[in-house]
């Protein structure tokens, strides 16, 4: 095997490649990433424009990638991620020329010369195939809105279905939902399926999730495939698989339903700005309070205790009550408020100790995010 390519095509390459790779692993070839190449043909040398090919697994997800190179001598090379990452980092910039002499794999570039020991290629396992497409669905989309409901996801590796986040499929609808059991957040978006009356409802890990959703690039379409077992991901010459946690997640229908709310709305940016500001002094998990006023068109965000204390009033409109307070756990706040994007925001609050929706201010139900009240202390 020998190829030519630029260091800034190959490291990119190799760093989305590298993200499934093991930090530990009992086998140590689950640590390599395979590199194939195919030579183009286009001037009948078999030497030119050619491709190569990048990728890695472990036993939860695989990534491949394919990126254009001269290739000089087609073949194959297993060698330890991490290190060529490392190594991919320092490289001067221009063309890199990768060679297999031997039992090394060689990396060089502008007079820089590194040597690769070579893994071998009989140990390791057949990439899994991407399962079947069911439809698409636009990157940049997906990708923010796989952030607005990461946040709600669980991070106790003791609830597995917890940490994960529900993709589910219903005609020309994706659904996305996570819940740690004290906040609740769903984006529905719009997606193109591959036949009528395509459904799938899965859970995906959180964490797998977010990673993909970011790499797969902001433009474009992104294939989504999905069987029994595992959910597949395809970009511009980039796929990915993840094994699928068992379990489900409960149904959010009835839970955002609620009875007879009192209904505030507020700027986005002054609450977001707000709660940050009065949250410097809540120690711990001591809540942020909040008291909306009908009659003074406002509300009062408070936090600390005795002495310590903080306090912002902002214009605000309420409906359903004259007065109402309620209150949040700070981080828990923060993380709902950040995942908004409009000018203002739509709380429909039950009282103190129950439940809160969040949503854009125009009521529509794209985005939701439910959050627990707690009970308010004196500040």
């Amino acid at each position: 095997m020998e190829f030519r390519i630029e260091r800034s095509v190959l490291t990119e390459a190799v760093s989305w490649a590298a993200r499934v790779l093991p930090v530990r692993s009992p086998v140590p070839v689950l640590g390599g990433l395979l590199l194939g190449t195919e030579a183009g043909s286009g001037d009948g040398t078999g030497t030119g424009a050619g491709r190569l090919r990048i990728s890695g697994l472990d036993y939860e997800a695989s990534a491949r990638i394919d990126v254009e190179g001269e290739v000089l001598r087609p073949g194959k090379v297993l060698v330890m991620g991490r290190r060529l990452l490392d190594i991919c980092k320092v490289l001067p910039d221009g063309p890199v020329e990768c060679a297999v002499e031997g039992s090394r794999f060689t990396v060089s570039g502008d007079g820089a010369r590194f040597g690769l020991s070579v893994l071998p290629l009989d140990d390791y396992p057949a990439l899994p195939p991407l399962p079947q497409v069911r439809g698409a669905v636009d990157a940049e989309l997906f990708a923010a809105a796989v952030a607005d409901v990461a946040v709600a996801a669980g991070r106790d590796d003791t609830l597995p279905v917890l940490t994960g986040i529900r993709l589910g499929l219903d005609g020309d609808t994706m659904t996305l939902a996570a819940t740690d059991r004290y906040r609740f957040a769903v984006r529905t978006l719009p997606w193109k399926a591959a036949a009528p009356g395509e459904s799938a409802d899965v859970i995906v890990s959180a964490r797998r999730l977010t990673e993909i959703a970011r790499s797969l690039g902001r433009s474009g379409l992104v294939s989504v495939a999905l069987d029994a077992g595992s959910a597949g991901f395809e970009h511009a010459g980039m796929r990915t698989t993840v094994r699928l946690l068992e379990g489900r997640l409960p149904r959010h229908d009835k839970l955002f339903a609620l009875e007879d709310p009192a209904v505030a709305v507020v700027d986005r940016a002054r609450l977001t700005e707000a709660a940050k500001r009065v949250s410097v002094v809540a120690d711990g998990d001591s809540p942020v309070q909040m008291t909306f006023s009908r009659a003074d068109a406002s509300v009062t965000l408070r936090a600390g205790y005795e002495d310590d204390v903080a306090s912002q009033r902002l214009p605000a409109t309420l409906e359903g009550a004259e007065e109402l307070t309620v209150a949040f756990n700070p981080a828990y706040l923060a993380d709902a408020l950040a995942s908004f994007t409009g000018p203002a925001l739509r709380l429909q609050l039950l009282g103190a100790g129950q439940r809160a929706l969040i949503t854009e201010g125009a009521g529509t139900d794209t985005h939701r995010h439910l959050l627990m009240s707690v009970r308010p202390q004196l500040v």
